[in-house]
């Protein structure tokens, strides 16, 4: 007998994220995703079998540990350098 399937009546995103959908994730191009992992910016990814997947709560906890854009330095502003 064969089960039919039915749809998913919950909508979520999915906790694995490919490295183009981890880059969207955080809002930036997968060249500059690449760079962050590089840097320690952002984690690592993982294995779930042949794929390499980031996991998305991983990703909110280091976009929210980055910090945020310096603010403006009052002496290069008045040099016109700011």
């Amino acid at each position: 007998m064969t089960a039919l399937l039915r749809a998913d009546p919950i909508s979520y995103p999915p906790r694995g994220l490919s490295r183009l959908e981890a880059a969207r994730w955080v809002g930036v191009s997968a060249t500059k995703f690449d760079e962050m992992v590089s840097d320690g910016e952002m984690p690592r990814p993982k294995k779930l079998g042949g794929r390499v997947v980031w996991d998305r709560y991983a990703l909110d906890a280091a976009f929210s540990d980055l910090q945020d854009k310096p603010a403006a330095n009052p002496i290069d502003i008045a040099r016109g350098q700011g």
